[in-house]
């Protein structure tokens, strides 16, 4: 097990090395921790091809994976022979066709307005009000710098977000607003958000802060800090944001990513009754 945690320490230099984000890092270790536990019985350099084809299908058919667990566990164990054993794994015959056609989770607006009144402590209004009105990933509202926010244009600038690329997001002025009665109170000195010492703010904190407010707003929607971006995106397309802003805002590679919530919304304005309605 000691030689399996040194390969796996090597692993995570290489993955520093290559500028992989810290979220990445800790998915890939993650998934590769998972594999060469249920594979100690072997070296696994000794793992043949037939043996990691077996385990993949093993955990799709008794394990009952989902696709997204598939796809990272798959790349994890890829990257891994390619970059600490120069081995080329080929398991893409194994990677997930079909997609799966899940809705985004969202709240409504009065529902989102309940968590963000009820949140009375002005840091975690701060930062659920921030991640609702720019859109943001959680990683992303925690890398968030004081120069990000650049007052004179209204503008948030998001910085090395997912796939490594910065973008722009509208500053409303209400955020702005809060933002600085926030910052007369913390001071903070480098990132927007600061934990101790003046590191960046933890996720699991701001995933607590976030399932307090909607025990405390008695919110039985289900929602994690992700769905207040979904419920951004919803909320700007039932507003008539054209869905090319909103792919913009987001950071989408590919416009179809954005189409998901055109889905909900088309729905909402198509006024269609019901066949109840009819009877």
């Amino acid at each position: 097990m000691m030689i399996n945690q040194n390969l796996t320490e090597q692993f995570v230099t290489i993955l520093r090395m290559q500028r992989y984000a810290d979220r990445s890092i800790k998915t890939y270790t993650s998934h590769l921790t998972y594999f060469l536990k249920v594979s100690s019985k072997h070296k696994p350099e000794d793992i043949t091809q037939k043996q990691l084809e077996d385990f993949i299908i093993w955990l799709v058919e008794k394990k009952k994976i989902g696709q997204s667990y598939q796809k990272a566990m798959i790349a994890a164990i890829t990257k891994f022979y390619k970059e600490i054993f120069q081995r080329q794994i080929n398991l893409k015959h194994l990677y997930p066709k079909r997609k799966e056609h899940q809705l985004p989770k969202f709240l409504t607006k009065e529902e989102v307005k309940k968590i963000l009144d009820i949140t009375e402590n002005i840091k975690h209004k701060a930062i659920l009000t921030t991640i609702y009105s720019c859109g943001l990933r959680l990683s992303e509202v925690l890398e968030l710098k004081i120069s990000d926010i650049k007052t004179r244009e209204n503008v948030l600038l998001v910085r090395r977000a997912k796939g490594k690329k910065d973008r722009v997001v509208m500053l409303s002025p209400l955020l702005l607003e809060l933002l600085r009665t926030y910052y007369k109170t913390y001071k903070p000195q480098n990132y927007l958000f600061e934990g101790q010492d003046g590191e960046r703010y933890s996720e699991r904190s701001v995933q607590q802060i976030l399932k307090n407010a909607i025990n405390k707003a008695s919110i039985i929607s289900p929602a994690s800090v992700h769905t207040l971006r979904h419920s951004y995106a919803t909320h700007l397309l039932e507003n008539g944001t054209d869905i090319r802003i909103i792919k913009e805002l987001l950071g989408h590679n590919n416009i179809k990513t954005t189409e998901i919530y055109t889905h909900i919304t088309d729905v909402s304005r198509a006024k269609i009754k019901s066949p109840l309605d009819l009877l």
